[in-house]
């Protein structure tokens, strides 16, 4: 094993698999609890439009990116507030729009997209450079801030928002800057996880840690912990079975998520 650390592209592979096992899951537990599993998905759909616009205006994919990610983060709160009870029309709004505006803006520029646009879609976490390892490090730091000082409100909102408003706290900026660090989130994700699968890394390992945690601070730590050991475990049996990382640390999870209701439902009878 302690052969793949000879190799740059792994190291950089391993460094980030953990610095996204450690934000992705904290985030994902909340979209899970507040019934916002979908959010994820979406906001990967809408980064194909910010690639799209990178490649059309000559500009960095990533930053057009993060900005048509946090934008779109913003207006889906604003579609959930529209829409309360009907989330899902929010949610399919902005991932209609997403794939639209970038199958229009990419079939401006035929031909000199399609590798760009497969690693958008796929992605591929052992091409990730060491520049893109820190920005996720220091994405992670931000969000273990942000949960140590802000842990309650979040917690409070999550559960019951007529509450916190009730409490004083300012629900609507909470929100919307949690989706924007959710989105922030994503988009440094998906040259590594690819829009398709950046929402199974972040879902199923909360879901995961659902299944286990007695408490709300335990599902927390659980999940990190999940995430660690799936992204890790995935990254390196894709390197010794020449397959696909984001896919095989996808059904790392998949299986992991099957095995716990299994053990679950077992230990009920």
């Amino acid at each position: 094993m302690f052969e793949l650390l000879q190799y740059d592209f792994m190291r950089n592979a391993l460094l980030a698999a953990t610095a996204i096992s450690i934000f992705s899951p904290l985030l994902g537990v909340f979209l899970v609890l507040r019934r916002q599993s979908l959010m994820s998905d979406t906001l990967s759909h809408v980064s194909l439009a910010g690639v799209a616009f990178g490649v059309l205006l000559g500009w960095s994919p990533t930053l057009t990116t993060l900005i048509i990610v946090a934008l779109a983060a913003i207006f889906l709160e604003y579609l959930r507030r529209l829409y309360r009870n009907y989330m899902e029309i929010a949610t399919a709004i902005l991932m209609s729009a997403g794939l639209a505006v970038a199958l229009l803006i990419l079939n401006t520029s035929k031909g000199a997209t399609t590798v760009s646009l497969e690693q958008y879609l796929f992605g591929s976490i052992i091409t990730i450079s060491l520049t893109q390892v820190i920005m996720l490090f220091i994405l992670a730091a931000f969000v273990l801030l942000g949960f140590i000082f802000f842990l309650r409100p979040l917690y409070v909102m999550t559960f019951d928002e007529d509450t916190a408003h009730v409490d004083g706290l300012p629900v609507r900026w909470i929100s919307i800057a949690f989706n924007v660090v959710t989105g922030i989130a994503i988009a440094l994700m998906i040259p590594a996880a690819g829009a398709l699968l950046v929402s199974a890394i972040m879902v199923l390992p909360a879901s995961i840690a659902m299944r286990l945690g007695k408490s709300f601070k335990s599902v927390l730590i659980i999940s990190v912990f999940v995430s660690f050991i799936g992204l890790n475990t995935g990254l390196i049996a894709s390197y010794y079975m020449n397959a696909p990382a984001s896919a095989a640390i996808t059904l790392i999870f998949i299986v992991l998520f099957l095995l716990t209701s299994s053990v679950k439902s077992l230990a009920r009878r």
